[in-house]
């Protein structure tokens, strides 16, 4: 029973799509902050993936040119990867060739968001902090053109603030 609900609780998490997204820091391959309470008035992507996840290699170009193409429209991508230490140099690799920052998530409990367990998993935030699109709910979860169009698009084409 307890190994039930210690299961249960490393699952756990505070989405409620239409409430504030948790907040959450990425600490940049590159030595930088990046605070989500600070990107208010931005549409922000976080990615969470790893270089051993074949789906996630294959989703990650593709959100890549999506955050180019969208930059100027006011749409941040922030990349947690799970990768180790010890797999730096494969992360920053694939950090390098894209358009959005990368930093490694170093703790798969991630507070509000709970245990990273699958891979890759989205969230994604409108301009006002609210969750829009819950990443554990998504089947299959990887990004395709049709859903970023779906989910994201029309959020962009709300003029930036």
């Amino acid at each position: 029973m307890m190994l039930c609900l210690l299961a249960q609780a490393s699952f756990a998490n505070d989405l409620v799509v239409g409430q504030p997204a948790p907040p959450i820091g990425l600490h940049t391959l590159d030595g930088k902050q990046i605070d989500l309470r600070d990107l208010h008035g931005k549409v922000v992507i976080l990615t969470f993936w790893a270089t051993w996840c074949g789906p996630c290699r294959e989703e990650l170009p593709l959100l890549s040119r999506y955050a180019s193409e969208h930059a100027k429209q006011g749409l941040v991508v922030l990349g947690f990867s799970l990768d180790g230490p010890e797999d730096l140099d494969q992360v920053r690799k694939v950090a390098g060739s894209l358009d959005f920052p990368v930093g490694l998530l170093g703790d798969p409990h991630v507070p509000g968001y709970g245990r990273i367990w699958h891979l890759p998993v989205n969230f994604t935030i409108d301009r006002d902090g609210k969750l829009i699109d819950n990443g554990w709910k998504d089947k299959p979860p990887e990004w395709t053109r049709e859903r970023l169009d779906r989910i994201v698009t029309p959020l962009l084409s709300d003029a930036a603030r």
